[in-house]
């Protein structure tokens, strides 16, 4: 069976924020975007002491895009101006649509910021396209056992499943746009042959572990981009290993971001930096 040959592996940068350990893959020196697919962070693996200050995300606007993160280990708060609040524990995912608008802050929760302890979290920006920039926005966190997780390869291989469908089963978010994401962890030897259908982009980000992906070897902290030459991604296993995985249909919009608003014009910018100064996208206060 010919599955997706890779094309680039593009390292991830460090570029840590204070403290919190922090790795770009996206955009990068050789890539700017895989469209839809704009902007990825992975913040940690790493270890807070009891009595720290958490994270630094607070209140700050967005429009034009959705944002998922992903809580590998740890927790976090989330609030916005659409009145919006959750605190969601590891292995759960929060989908914000930031549409026309809203300020959102995620922060650490009080009992994290007191205790400590592991956190690592992966935040996913996906772009909207021009006739959905300027939709109402929402809000939907899951914890972890709100997410099905479908046991592959004799349970060597879990899909944590968000959104889209697998094998008869349906994520629990349903964008705005087709989007398929999910989160993958192998044990040693698991192998698994992921839905890929030729003229959509693949997301494929190496969290950790050592894994192929087509046959050839991929190293942790890596976006892999792929070929479009078949309707299939073969990924296998060396170790324990955790990817991001996803796919999209491609927007091929015309696309100008600017700091935490994506559109499609510099006029549109214009106008987003205006609206949020006039404070159209609301107010939050923590």
């Amino acid at each position: 069976m010919k599955t997706r040959t890779v094309r680039t592996q593009h390292a991830a940068q460090r570029d840590d924020i204070g403290d919190l350990v922090t790795r770009r893959p996206l955009p990068g020196p050789n890539l700017d975007q895989l469209d839809p697919f704009l902007f990825l962070s992975h913040h940690g693996p790493q270890v807070y002491a009891p009595d720290n200050q958490g994270l630094p995300f607070g209140p700050h606007p967005h429009r034009g895009f959705e944002t998922v993160t992903f809580i590998l280990q740890g927790s976090l708060a989330h609030a916005d101006s659409g009145d919006h609040t959750s605190v969601i524990e590891a292995g759960g995912v929060q989908w914000m649509t930031a549409g026309r608008g809203l300020v959102h802050a995620e922060i650490s929760p009080e009992q994290f910021k007191r205790d400590g302890g592991p956190l690592e979290i992966l935040q996913l920006w996906v772009n909207l396209p021009a006739r959905l920039k300027m939709v109402e926005p929402a809000y939907t966190g899951l914890q972890f056992d709100q997410i099905p997780a479908i046991a592959l390869d004799e349970e060597r291989v879990m899909v944590k499943l968000i959104a889209g469908e697998l094998n008869g089963t349906h994520g629990p978010i349903a964008p705005l746009t087709d989007t398929f994401m999910s989160t993958v962890s192998f044990t040693p030897s698991g192998n698994v042959n992921l839905p890929a259908p030729q003229g959509r982009t693949v997301f494929l980000y190496v969290v950790s572990g050592q894994l192929s992906v087509g046959g050839e070897s991929v190293a942790p902290h890596h976006l892999i981009e792929l070929n479009d030459d078949a309707d299939s991604v073969l990924v296998q296993a060396v170790s324990d290993a955790v990817i991001l995985y996803g796919h999209a249909a491609p927007f091929e919009e015309p696309m100008v971001a600017h700091g935490p608003f994506v559109m499609n014009s510099r006029e549109e910018i214009r106008q987003a930096f205006e609206d949020y100064q006039a404070g159209r996208f609301g107010g939050l206060r923590l």
